[in-house]
C-alpha cells in the first residue's frame, strides 16, 4: 500500500504542484529559523541552546541536505543548505561561548 492509497488527494498533487508545496515549505521553515539565528549572532547568548539537541539537529539537517541532493529536489537542497550553514554557525557559537554568552577565558 502506498501513500496515494491512504490519501487519494495526494494523487492529484503531481509535478509542479508538488514542487510548489516543497518550495513553500522550504521558504517557511528556513525563514522561520532566520530570526532566531540573527538574535543568537547579535547577542551571542547561547545559554538557552542545548548542545546535544543542536548537535543532533545539525546532523539531521545535513542528512536532509544529502537526501535533497540525491532526490534532485532543489527546494529541499537550498532550504537545508541555508539552514545547515546557520545551524553550524550557531553550534560553533555554542561551543565557543558556552553557557554564559562570553568568550572563554584565556
Amino acid at each position: 500500500m502506498n501513500l496515494h492509497d491512504l490519501w487519494p488527494a495526494l494523487a492529484a498533487l503531481e509535478g509542479l504542484h508538488i514542487e510548489t508545496i516543497g518550495s513553500a515549505a522550504a521558504v517557511l521553515t528556513t525563514g522561520s529559523f532566520i530570526p532566531q539565528a540573527w538574535l543568537t549572532f547579535r547577542t551571542r547568548n547561547v545559554s538557552g541552546i542545548s548542545l546535544g539537541m543542536y548537535s543532533a539537529f545539525t546532523v539531521g539537517v545535513a542528512l536532509w541536505l544529502v537526501y535533497g541532493l540525491a532526490k534532485g529536489s532543489w527546494p529541499m537542497t537550498v532550504a537545508n543548505g541555508i539552514t545547515l550553514a546557520l545551524a553550524l554557525a550557531i553550534l560553533g557559537m555554542k561551543l565557543r561561548y558556552g553557557r554564559a554568552g562570553q568568550p572563554p577565558a584565556n
